[in-house]
C-alpha cells in the first residue's frame, strides 16, 4: 500500500483516528477530512462541515491535487441519532442524513471518475450491524445505516468493471468517545457501562477502534482483490 493515497472522513473520531495510524503506518498518503482535524497527524487535512454539499463533494478533487491522486476512500464520518421516530426531532432527521448517508454519497460520486481514470480504487463504507437488522430506540439511525449498506452494494455491483471495488465493514458497539459521550449525556458511568455491555459480546469484549481499523485497511488493500460488494460484520458474534 505505500505510496497510494487515502481520505479518510470523521478523522478525528475514535475509529478514524485508528484508520489514520494504520493507513500511515502503511505508508499510505493520507488525507484527512472533520469539522476539526488540527490534532490528527497526517499528510493533508481538509476541515470542513460533511454536510455541506459544496465541500464533500469537492474534496475527492482536492485530495488528488494535494497528495497526486486517490486510490482509498473511507467514509467514516457518522452520528448516532437514538430514538424511536415519536422521539426523532427534524433537526435529528436532517443531522443524520446529511453526515450519514449524504456526505458518502456527494463523496464516492466524485471519486469514482478519478479512480476509473487511474485504472481502479477502493472506497470502505463504515456501515453498521444495525444497518443489516433492525434495532430498538435507533430507528433513523439504523436506517441511515442500512442505506449505506445498500449503496454500497449497488456502487459495488455497478463499478467492479471499472477496477473499483466498494465494501462496507459493519461493526457492533465499538469503544470510541462517541459511545463514552453517549452513555454520559444518558447519566451513565462510561466505563460501568462499558463493563456491563462487555458482558453481553460472546468474545468477552466490545471491539476497539483498531478492531475495526485492520478491516477496513484489510478491504482497502490488495489483500482484499475479490473482495466486493461485502458487508462485513465486526462483531464478536454478537448478532
Amino acid at each position: 500500500m505505500r505510496g497510494k493515497v487515502a481520505l479518510v472522513t470523521g478523522a478525528a473520531g475514535g475509529i478514524g483516528s485508528a484508520v489514520v495510524r494504520a493507513l500511515c503506518a502503511r505508508g499510505v498518503k493520507v488525507a484527512v477530512a472533520d469539522r476539526d482535524v488540527s490534532a490528527v497527524e497526517a499528510d493533508a487535512h481538509f476541515p470542513g462541515d460533511l454536510r455541506d454539499a459544496a465541500y464533500s463533494g469537492a474534496l475527492p478533487e482536492a485530495v488528488a491535487k494535494a497528495l497526486g491522486g486517490l486510490d482509498i476512500v473511507v467514509n467514516n464520518a457518522g452520528v448516532i441519532t437514538r430514538g424511536k421516530v415519536t422521539e426523532t426531532t427534524d433537526a435529528d432527521w436532517s443531522l443524520s442524513l446529511g453526515v450519514n448517508v449524504e456526505a458518502p454519497f456527494r463523496i464516492s460520486r466524485a471519486a469514482i471518475p478519478l479512480m476509473a481514470k487511474a485504472g481502479g480504487g477502493a472506497i470502505v463504507n463504515i456501515s453498521s450491524c444495525w444497518g443489516v437488522r433492525p434495532g430498538p430506540n435507533h430507528a433513523v439511525y439504523c436506517m441511515t445505516k442500512a442505506a449505506i449498506a445498500s449503496l454500497t452494494q449497488c456502487m459495488a455491483i455497478d463499478h467492479a468493471p471499472q477496477g473499483i471495488r466498494i465494501n462496507a465493514v459493519c461493526p457492533n458497539e465499538v469503544n470510541t468517545p462517541m459511545l463514552r459521550t453517549g452513555f454520559s449525556i444518558r447519566g451513565l458511568d462510561p466505563d460501568t457501562a462499558v463493563g456491563e455491555l462487555n458482558k453481553t459480546v460472546p468474545i468477552g469484549r466490545i471491539a476497539e477502534p483498531e478492531d475495526i481499523a485492520d478491516v477496513v485497511v484489510f478491504l482497502a488493500s490488495n489483500e482484499a482483490r475479490y473482495v466486493c460488494g461485502a458487508l462485513v460484520e465486526v462483531n464478536g458474534a454478537k448478532f
